[in-house]
Formats: structure tokens, C-alpha cells, sequence
């Protein structure tokens, strides 16, 4: 034990050390960071980082040793970053910073007794998203027939809000809604959670002898596919979504249709469920979010939603993570997507834990849009999960 000993009294010598070297450092950067104020100076130089931090990990004794000696620096240098962006006013300079403060100046209160958008018909589940959110009067619920209509519904003025699928746990993000909060300029205000059971439904009279074919959305077809493959010859058919093809196969009145879908369907569309749970993961749910055309500030806001693009070069997404673990901010989500007519470039969905009216979120979203391109803050809501 004496010898241990002696080994932790060398560490924490060391560390004294290293403790006031990093604060001469600071002390330095602090200058640099007045210099940069006075010149118009941007406090980012990604050319002169690369440079750097290349430099530093050469000066490893052990090769081994690099790659954790410029994750050092990268932290160091991350540090001086936020000290300098309380020096450093970059006014004008990050599009994406100021159109997130322009959009906090003019955030709104909640709409009371609202309009709100879903996609499909009643039954569906984005409708029982809305009932969660809202209550089951709090709200006028509208469905359309396509993801991109409740957009447009939101961008004409004809809906307060919309409740959209983002992501399933058993089959993942729902790509074309990922896309178009993209493309239109809104904001996520709220987060719901909807337990999935689908059923195996048709009109009265049927059996499972009689049915032929199958409707449902395709991830109702894709969530049920053990079920279906015991049933291999009945054809499936994809539909705009799950409660439509209950209602279609309702409408037909024909014993060899049947339908994947709520058990909530079944009895708005009169339909008799044959098997229930008829997806093979039972904790199925979906995650889905509120929508707004303005951005809001609920009471007890701790998750913030952005999404950005990065250059394609090596180290650039380590780079913004590094961002968030030196200012203790906890990603909850990273989700990537192609972006269209750019082969191999994607575009970043990124949550944090966190508040947009606490100042020290003012330098990381600095950092963020200097550091991303195309940077822009998608909402701060109260996290549901």
C-alpha cells in the first residue's frame, strides 16, 4: 500500500502542475481572445485546429499515445473556444445562431383549444398522438392525406399544429418526416409516445380461411411480418396509412380483405378483429412530435432538437461532439440522412438536454453554428421519454 501511495502522491503533484499550466494557458487565451474582439476576428479557425492539434500529437513519446493526446487538446482548445465567445461578439457572422434568437424573440403561448394536423384518417395512430398531447377535447383534430399536406397545412395558416411520426422502436426513423422538417421552417414544441398493438381486422363474416389480402402502412406490414410469413399466401398490399386501409377494407364489405391496424379502427370502421398484438415486438411504440409554425417555450423545457449539415472531412462530427461533452450537455438522439443531390453528404437531426433561455446555451449555439453548416434549432420541449 506504501508503494501505491507514493504513486498517487506523484499524480497529484503532476496535476498541481497541470492545473496552473492550464490556467496560464487560459490566461493567454483570454488575450487571443481580446486581440480577436478588436480585429473583427472570428474565434474559429477550423485550418489553424487541424494544424494544431496535429501538431500536439506528434509530441506523444509512445505512438500509441496520439490519438489520447489530441483528444486532450481537442478538449483544451474546445474550452478556450467558450472563453473567448464571452470575449468575442460574432454578430452576423452564424445565420443559424441568430435566426434561433430571432425566432426566441418572437416565440408565442400556446393555442388554446387549436386546430391540429395529423396524417391519415381517424383511428390512425398519429390521431391517438394528438388525443395524448391535447386531451380528447382539447383539441380539433384534422387528418390529411399525406406527410408533406400537414406541412403545408402549417405553412398556409390552416392548422395551429401538427403530430407527426419521427421514429419507432422497432423499425426506426420515419424517413420522409426527418426529410421534410428539413425543408420547412418550423418548430417542435412537445413530444408524445404511442404504445403500438396492431390488429388483424375484416368485415363480419370473415376468418382467417377467407382473407387473401392485406392492407396496412408499410411499417403496419413490416412491424407484423412474423405473423404474415405464417400466412404466406395471403397478398399484402401497402397503403398511405394504417387506419385508411381499415377503413377501405370496411368500405368493401369483402370477406378476403383484411386490414393491419388499432383496435381503436376497428370500432370506429365496424370491423371484427380477427388476431390482436399481431406485431412481433410487444413493447412496440412510436415516438412522435408537436409541430408549430413559431417557436414556443413551455414551462420545464429540457430537450433542445437542431439539425445541420457538416463538411465531409475527417474528424468534423467528433468535433461538434466534443462540443457537448465539454460543456456536460448529454446528446439523446444522432440521426443522419442523405441529403438529396449530394451523393455521400448528410444532413445531422441532434436532441441535447437543455434550455434556450439559460445562458449557457447562448455560446453553444455559437459554437454549433460556426462549427456546422446550415445549423438551425428545431425546438426546446418538455422531453417525454
Amino acid at each position: 500500500m506504501e508503494e501505491l501511495k507514493q504513486y498517487r502522491d506523484q499524480i497529484d503533484r503532476i496535476d498541481r502542475e497541470l492545473a496552473r499550466l492550464f490556467q496560464d494557458r487560459m490566461e493567454v487565451v483570454d488575450r487571443v481572445g481580446r486581440y480577436k474582439q478588436t480585429r473583427g476576428i472570428p474565434v474559429l479557425d477550423n485550418k489553424r485546429e487541424r494544424e494544431v492539434l496535429a501538431a500536439k500529437a506528434e509530441l506523444a513519446r509512445d505512438g500509441g499515445m496520439q490519438a489520447d493526446l489530441a483528444a486532450l487538446f481537442e478538449n483544451i482548445m474546445a474550452i478556450s473556444r467558450r472563453r473567448q465567445r464571452k470575449l468575442v461578439r460574432e454578430d452576423g457572422a452564424e445565420t443559424g445562431y441568430d435566426q434561433c434568437k430571432k425566432a426566441l424573440a418572437a416565440a408565442r403561448a400556446p393555442v388554446a383549444n387549436p386546430t391540429v394536423a395529423y396524417q391519415g384518417v381517424a383511428g390512425a395512430y398519429s390521431e391517438m398522438a394528438c388525443l395524448n398531447f391535447f386531451g380528447e377535447n382539447g383539441s380539433k383534430n384534422v387528418g390529411l392525406e399525406q406527410f408533406e399536406d400537414v406541412f403545408e397545412a402549417l405553412k398556409k395558416g390552416e392548422a395551429d399544429y401538427a403530430v407527426l411520426p419521427i421514429e419507432n422502436s422497432t423499425s426506426g426513423a420515419i424517413r420522409q418526416v426527418y426529410d421534410l422538417m428539413s425543408r420547412y421552417e418550423c418548430y417542435i414544441v412537445g413530444e408524445t409516445t404511442v404504445r403500438v398493438e396492431h390488429c388483424l381486422m375484416a368485415p363480419k363474416g370473415a376468418s382467417l380461411d377467407t382473407i387473401t389480402h392485406v392492407y396496412s402502412h408499410e411499417q403496419g406490414l413490416f412491424q407484423s411480418d412474423r405473423f404474415l410469413n405464417a400466412h404466406p399466401n395471403w397478398c399484402q398490399v401497402p397503403c398511405a396509412d394504417t387506419a385508411g386501409a381499415g377503413q377501405y377494407v370496411a368500405q368493401t364489405g369483402d370477406i378476403t380483405k383484411a386490414a393491419i391496424c388499432s383496435e381503436r379502427a376497428a370500432r370506429l370502421y365496424g370491423l371484427e378483429i380477427l388476431a390482436r398484438g399481431t406485431n412481433h415486438n410487444s413493447e412496440n411504440t412510436t415516438r412522435f412530435v408537436v409541430v408549430s409554425p413559431a417557436m414556443e417555450l413551455p414551462d420545464g423545457a429540457d430537450k433542445v432538437s437542431t439539425v445541420f449539415t457538416l463538411p465531409h472531412e475527417a474528424g468534423s462530427l467528433h468535433q461538434i461532439m466534443t462540443i457537448f461533452a465539454v460543456n456536460g450537455l448529454n446528446v439523446t438522439r444522432l440521426e443522419s440522412r442523405p441529403i438529396p443531390g449530394c451523393s455521400w453528404d448528410y444532413m445531422f437531426f441532434l436532441d441535447f438536454t437543455g434550455s434556450l433561455v439559460t445562458p449557457e446555451l447562448d455560446g453553444v449555439l455559437h459554437e454549433l453554428a460556426q462549427t456546422a453548416a446550415d445549423f438551425r434549432v428545431l425546438g426546446n420541449f418538455v422531453a417525454n421519454l
